[in-house]
């Protein structure tokens, strides 16, 4: 079989990829005769970026890999920031694309789509990217991406291929069966050490990130055990399922959180990387950890990052918290839901004045869609609902809120979850100003059939920036932009679409939807606002 073919094949047969997304071009036309007949849907944004955030929100949604087919050069650099979000949150992509002839590799001679150095580029937002020289190595570069997903710390990969090694005969394997690889697991007696300071703390606190998604039982389990006050970041929100008595939320920026945090004894930190985005969204470098520090990560490096460490163990976030559940099998009295308890009223997230507008818009929403994934960018709701929002599972809330932060993100992450999880609806939390960067993205809504809601927050303008040049004197340029008629445009990519100005016509909007095509709901902000108020 040829290179293309063998490609296929065995991303279908050996790793069951079933989606993959890309944008056919001049350099990757042998990929398809691949595809052909084969058993993986293949979907067509609009924009190479929309692709790496449809492979990411199908990822997040998942658990399982998003794989995107890529041409060369500018599908490269347009792709390139979607696996810097990626990066930042270890999300699980594989970015496949084409690179020029092994002749022409480096020489500037102007050839289509040419860069002087494309493998160079991309390695800079990917665990690894690799040049494939020769066909023969397609299995094992392919098995070495699919290790980092299922046993590093994850992220994207990067794999190009030359043009010229598409058509490339190579022997078919002797299997297409998967090789089961195990992550690794904490070391025991640095397990046992853990246990021991926890059973001892009178003040524990539990720091749980996005790494520990895939064992919410264990979690829930552990924290229960250890009676410890407990916050999870953004991305591992839903981890302990609604209104568990321990449950902090995703509030360690908060003034109430962090006094708890100051007093801890003993802080147990597992796979979390203790950053900006989830810890300081203030930025003012005030969460401050001073009694000892347990972390937990896959990534060695990142135990000795952002706080001071006690004792590090590195290992895979299921089996650290299976491994320490066997040392704490009776639930410990640490007054723990107590202190939660003090700190949720503390918190009074409902009664903030930044957070009212926000109450009834979250309130609603899930009242008409409870069991919805809720998909955003960076804008206002979704800053709220980071603190409001309390779900039953994870894999059902994240966003660009986090990590590398980009705009235009939502709402290709939202049709990528969709096509992940078509059994649920998918909420998407877009901005007037941020959908603007991957607004095309509709078309490929409309065209898949994806029935998600668009919830489009229409403040007439970047009104997070605006606000912070207010705060620092600056004056206001570049952030009052002209928004188009989105109802009116939506209904142009054949999208249903509608306006709302208060909570009662947005239950009417969601309760009318379509259960076979998107729908754009307009909030208008500002009309939102006068009707709370009135």
């Amino acid at each position: 079989m040829t290179c293309a073919e063998l490609l296929i094949r065995l991303l279908g047969e050996r790793y069951g990829v079933d989606t993959l997304f890309g944008i056919p071009g001049v350099h990757t036309v042998e990929l398809y005769r691949g595809l052909e007949g084969r058993d993986i849907r293949h979907v067509t944004p609009r924009h190479e970026q929309g692709a790496g955030f449809m492979a990411d929100g199908y990822a997040r949604a998942t658990g399982k890999p998003g794989v995107c087919l890529i041409i060369t050069g500018p599908g490269m650099t347009n792709i390139a920031t979607a696996m810097g979000q990626a990066l930042a949150d270890s999300i699980p992509m594989l970015v496949i694309s084409s690179v020029n002839r092994r002749d022409t590799l480096g020489r500037g001679q102007g050839r289509l789509h040419e860069l002087p150095s494309q493998q160079q580029l991309m390695a800079g937002v990917s665990r690894f990217s690799h040049t494939l020289l020769d066909p023969k190595a397609l299995p094992e570069v392919l098995a070495r991406a699919f290790a980092v997903f299922d046993g590093e710390r994850p992220g994207p990969v990067h794999l190009e291929i030359p043009i010229d090694l598409f058509a490339a005969e190579v022997a078919e394997p002797a299997s297409f069966s998967r090789p089961r690889l195990y992550p690794a697991a904490p070391d025991a007696e640095g397990l046992a050490t853990a246990a021991g300071w926890l059973k001892e703390a009178e003040r524990p606190l539990v720091l749980l990130g996005g790494g520990c998604v895939a064992a919410p039982e264990a979690a829930r389990e552990l924290v229960s055990r250890l009676d410890a006050p407990t916050a999870t970041t953004i991305n591992a929100k839903g981890l302990l399922g609604c209104a568990h008595p321990l449950d902090l939320g995703a509030n360690t920026a908060l003034p109430a959180v962090r006094e708890l945090a100051r007093h801890a004894d003993v802080i147990l930190a597992i796979g979390t990387e203790l950053g900006e985005t989830d810890y300081d969204v203030v930025f003012d470098d005030g969460f401050a950890l001073t009694g000892r520090l347990i972390r937990i990560d896959l990534d060695a490096q990142q135990l000795v990052r952002n706080q001071s460490l006690a004792l590090g163990l590195v290992g895979d976030a299921g089996r650290a918290l299976e491994g320490l559940l066997a040392h704490v099998e009776a639930p410990l009295c640490k007054d723990g839901a107590a202190r939660a308890a003090a700190v949720r009223e503390a918190l009074a997230l409902e009664q903030d004045p930044a957070l009212a507008p926000f109450v009834p818009l979250c309130a609603t929403l899930e009242a008409a869609l409870p069991e919805a994934l809720w998909v955003g960018d960076s804008t206002a709701p979704v800053y709220a609902a980071n603190h409001l929002l309390s779900l039953p599972q994870p894999r059902r809330y994240f966003n660009a809120s986090t990590g590398y932060g980009t705009l235009g993100y939502g709402l290709p992450a939202a049709l990528g979850a969709q096509l992940g999880r078509p059994e649920q609806p998918v909420i998407a939390l877009v901005g007037d100003g941020g959908v603007m960067f991957t607004l095309s993205e509709l078309a490929t809504a409309v065209e898949e059939r994806l029935p998600v809601v668009i919830l489009l927050w229409h403040n007439a303008g970047y009104e997070e920036i605006r606000r912070y040049m207010d705060a620092h004197g600056v004056a206001r340029l570049g952030v009052d932009i002209q928004a188009p008629d989105f109802p009116t445009l939506a209904q142009g990519f054949g999208c249903a679409a509608t306006r709302v100005g208060e909570p009662q016509a947005l239950a009417r909007a969601l309760a009318e939807r379509p259960l076979d095509a998107p729908l754009l709901i307009e909030v208008d902000a500002h009309a939102w606002q006068r009707a709370l108020d009135a």
